[in-house]
């Protein structure tokens, strides 16, 4: 394992047989420094690096590094990774590829009248993206002509702050979709087969709080076109390793391409449960040169997982980072709990909020809902604010319960 100065006492470094301190807290002065970690896989023998899914996973300079060094990036290739890293790129490969976009221009034009003559030939509204963003930065509503020019500046300056990039796309924005992403995983041949899907529409800000597998809204024709355009993603790219190609649907389940996460995702654990299917074991086999089976898998049972930020839900999720004095999980059948922390543990306020995954599995979407229910009730965190309250909430909203969500679902969602 490698850590920094605030992961010194996590439980990570304690399991692992030898653990490698390389720097400060701060990510940019620790886990975005890669010299650091090659240095660490040099200095224990290491063969290969796994990147998780944050900091580096999705960089394609570090998965070059470790091949100029001889060290295996369990991963996609450089490449592939290259390929979908930026949005108006991947839209271009995408449609070359025959898999359903949303209308929009992705082209290098990046003129502002130019895009406004865009943006008012596809009709409004219109969403403005940046193309290397990601978690809701650098992403604008437009719902006119006149409104346009202020509002891609906004985002471009935002965009530029945030990725060193101000180039954007512009699509139609669809109203009220669901958030519905495919679990691909490829081998070294270039075959790829899909793990059926997970609903991530329940987010704040762009940024998921719920997933669950299958999705209440998935028909048997839909979940069949939405794997076969997935493997198309997956197969055009030559794509090595699990990924996720998440889809935007409307209300008349027609689906477009979003984007391609050329990693393992936070949510992976809920399409593990209903498969069968250990996704980090198979990243790690395709990445030796094992090939899949190529057989598509679709789920047996009900998953849904809630993400516990240190975040306080009554005033909309403000970070809560500080010192956890009492940590008591759930347990029992159908209950899984991913997390590193515990009793005593002080969160930082350097990285990411989220300090725990639960995830329970049924025989059917109510049973996994009763299941959370009481897994929530028994789960108990004091010290700080977290978002176990909102999920407990959630799980009794009667328009969660029957399925019927969209990524609009939160603005409408009081706490109580």
């Amino acid at each position: 394992a490698v850590y920094s100065d605030a992961d010194a006492q996590a439980p990570h470094v304690r399991a692992c047989d030898e653990a490698v301190h390389i720097g400060p807290a701060d990510p940019k002065d620790s886990y975005l420094q890669w010299e650091r970690i090659l240095a660490a896989a040099e200095q224990t023998g290491a063969q290969a690096i796994h990147p998780g899914y944050g900091f580096l996973s999705e960089n394609a300079a570090f998965a070059k590094a470790c091949e100029a060094v001889g060290v295996t990036f369990i991963g996609p290739s450089p490449a592939a990774i290259e390929a979908m890293g930026l949005k108006a790129q991947s839209k271009r490969l995408m449609a070359a590829a025959g898999v359903p976009l949303v209308p929009g221009y992705h082209g290098d034009n990046q003129d502002p009248g130019y895009l406004k003559s865009q943006a008012d030939a596809i009709g409004y509204p219109v969403l403005v993206k940046a193309s290397a963003g990601g978690g809701g930065k650098g992403m604008r509503i437009v719902s006119s002509s006149d409104a346009f020019l202020d509002a891609l500046q906004a985002c471009k300056r935002e965009a530029l702050n945030s990725f060193a990039n101000d180039d954007v796309l512009i699509e139609k924005y669809v109203q009220r979709p669901r958030h519905i992403e495919i679990q691909v995983i490829g081998d070294q041949s270039g075959k790829a087969c899909h793990l059926s899907e997970r609903d991530c529409s329940v987010q704040r800000r762009h940024q998921k709080l719920t997933e669950e597998t299958p999705s209440p809204f998935m028909t048997p024709e839909l979940r069949k076109a939405m794997g076969e355009a997935a493997i198309k993603a997956a197969e055009y790219i030559a794509y090595e390793g699990a990924g996720t190609v998440e889809f935007l649907v409307d209300k008349h389940r027609n689906f477009y391409f979003m984007e391609m996460n050329t990693r393992i995702q936070v949510e992976h654990p809920i399409t593990e449960e209903v498969t069968d299917y250990d996704l980090i074991r198979e990243q790690i086999k395709i990445a030796t040169g094992t090939l899949i089976s190529g057989r598509n898998h679709e789920p047996k049972q009900h998953a849904i997982e809630c993400r516990i930020n240190a975040e306080d839900p009554y005033a909309n999720f403000r970070p809560s980072p500080g010192k956890i004095t009492a940590f008591h999980a759930p347990g029992g059948h159908g209950v899984r709990i991913d997390t590193h922390v515990y009793a005593g543990y002080t969160i930082p306020s350097n990285y990411d909020s989220m300090i725990a995954k639960l995830i329970v599995t049924g025989r059917n979407r109510q049973q996994a809902i009763e299941r959370m229910k009481r897994a929530l009730d028994e789960f108990i965190i004091e010290g700080i604010k977290t978002t176990i309250p909102f999920h407990r909430q959630l799980m009794d909203h009667p328009d969660y319960v029957a399925g019927n969500y969209t990524t609009k679902f939160m603005e409408d969602f009081e706490m109580k």
